[in-house]
């Protein structure tokens, strides 16, 4: 298995733990239910797509019998998701605290999209059998 399928399961396994952790906490302090979309958005960015993406990763170029579009492009969206993801759950975090929220979700949204769009590219080229040509 390629290192980037592995680390887009171990990292969605890691945004699970946190994500159960702060929902365990919202349901022990109600007070914690103004931190939701840092919850939501660990268990569905961070979990569930990150999870997807390690999976199909893996499994795309087998189910159709070509190799991987590009392994750069795959590591890119690796480290732009998690660093996303970082972003928008420290936005979020602070904007419950009412405070200095809008960069770190303005940056960490942008680059939760690029990387959504780079997996896009990436398995879509796989799809079609194409691969990127290294410079």
């Amino acid at each position: 298995m390629d290192w980037f399928a592995k680390a887009f399961l171990k990292s969605a396994l890691a945004w699970l733990a946190l994500g159960v952790i702060l929902g365990a906490g919202m349901t022990l302090q109600p007070a914690w239910l103004v931190y939701r979309p840092a919850h939501l958005h660990m268990n569905l960015l961070g979990f569930v797509f990150m999870m997807i993406a390690g999976v199909a990763y893996h499994v795309i170029p087998r189910f159709t019998g070509h190799p991987l579009f590009s392994r750069r492009l795959a590591t890119v969206h690796w480290w732009l998701a998690n660093g996303g993801l970082v972003g928008l759950t420290a936005g979020f975090l602070l904007m419950a605290a009412g405070r200095g929220y809008a960069a770190a979700l303005g940056v960490g949204g942008v680059l939760s999209a690029v990387a959504a769009l780079c997996f896009v590219v990436n398995i879509w080229g796989t799809i079609d059998g194409r691969v990127m040509r290294k410079k």
